[in-house]
């Protein structure tokens, strides 16, 4: 799973002390990664100028990497590289604050809620003014209510459909250590990977389906550096919590996601190279913004008990969904130890659309 390594570079302020810090990260990071080198060969992801200036103690920031340093920077703490230097970091819904987060009748934010829980462990982004990883703030403007949006009767499967989007999320948001909007675009292609009705366009009809799916993504090889089943069983603790959270929790998620997708969106009109994949993908993420901008009226309007019958739901599936993926994982490296000269043909699941 990856350590919160970009949180804490962002929070360091240019005065001396934090410079330090930041130096004193990239030094053990260059001297682990010239060890890597020495055996395999291959290219420092560090510039020389960058280089330079570590090996001379000189004053160097986060927002002094380059664009691809910190691509590459993201790409390492998703590999676990850099997992002994940082804290883990703390996900917003697991913050005590969580429990108080509060709507309007409307569904917009009444309270911010910080505790002093929670000003302990980010006092660096309170002093700073970057309260990026605290809870995310509710609608601005009012959630029209869900007969303005559709003229039929909403789909029982909706409570499916919105597991489906809590756990992409969750793997999103833990995927990138809370900060999607270092790379709006990958963060919002991560999810549609992820989940099969933001993605796909698929209608699982069972909660059980639906965490079938996400766990077999997480389980994928494009994914294996995040831990696989182990990850997927926190990603489903995840959604159990967000889940008796409430409905005003439950908002704020998708009213984030919803910033998620439009920021995407603005990259890609920015990039004039790929005119038109660009467009498709555009495109896209327009029918994704408006699916969520929908999922978001619908959980606004349901009664509490909802939720804390889903998460139940939820919870009692959880066993079957991970024996289901974990049988398959066994008979899949048992079907590789019977490859040519003993090595292993495939070591990880692929996911799969049953």
């Amino acid at each position: 799973m990856k350590e919160n390594v970009v949180q804490e570079l962002q929070q360091l302020q240019p005065d001396e002390a934090s410079k330090n810090k930041m130096l004193d990260i990239l030094k053990r990071f260059h001297e682990e990664e010239e060890t890597s080198m020495d055996s395999d060969e291959s290219d420092s992801f560090l510039s020389e100028e960058t280089i330079q200036k570590i090996l001379s103690g000189g004053q160097l920031g986060y927002n002094d990497l380059s664009i691809e340093e910190k691509k590459h920077f993201h790409r390492a703490i998703a590999s676990g590289e850099l997992s002994k230097m940082i804290e883990p970091w703390n996900p917003w819904w697991l913050k005590p604050s969580a429990k108080y987060i509060a709507l309007g009748s409307d569904g917009t934010q009444l309270i911010r809620p910080i505790l002093e829980q929670d000003l302990v462990a980010s006092s660096e982004e309170t002093a700073s003014g970057d309260l990026c990883y605290d809870i995310p703030s509710g609608p601005e403007t009012p959630i029209p209510p869900l007969d303005q949006l559709t003229a039929t009767e909403p789909s029982p499967l909706l409570t499916v459909h919105a597991v489906d989007i809590i756990y992409s999320y969750c793997f999103t948001l833990r995927l990138y250590n809370g900060d999607w909007k270092s790379d709006a675009l990958e963060s919002a292609t991560t999810v549609l990977t992820v989940s099969s009705v933001l993605g796909q366009l698929a209608h699982p009809e069972t909660v059980y389906e639906a965490l079938l799916h996400c766990l077999e993504r997480t389980c994928s090889t494009a994914y294996k550096h995040m831990g696989g089943l182990p990850f997927g069983l926190i990603l489903l603790n995840d959604v159990t919590s967000l889940l008796y959270l409430g409905g005003a929790a439950l908002v704020c998620l998708l009213y984030d996601l919803q910033k998620m997708i439009q920021a995407a969106e603005r990259q890609l009109k920015l990039d004039k190279v790929n005119k038109l994949r660009n467009a498709q993908l555009r495109t896209k993420f327009k029918h994704v913004e408006r699916k969520i901008f929908f999922i978001m009226s619908w959980v606004h309007e349901q009664p509490p008990e909802v939720w804390s019958v889903l998460a139940s739901i939820v919870n009692t599936e959880k066993s079957c969904v991970t024996e289901h993926v974990d049988s398959k994982i066994c008979m899949v490296k048992t079907k590789g130890e019977m490859g040519q000269n003993g090595k292993p043909l495939i070591k990880e699941v692929e996911s799969s659309q049953d």
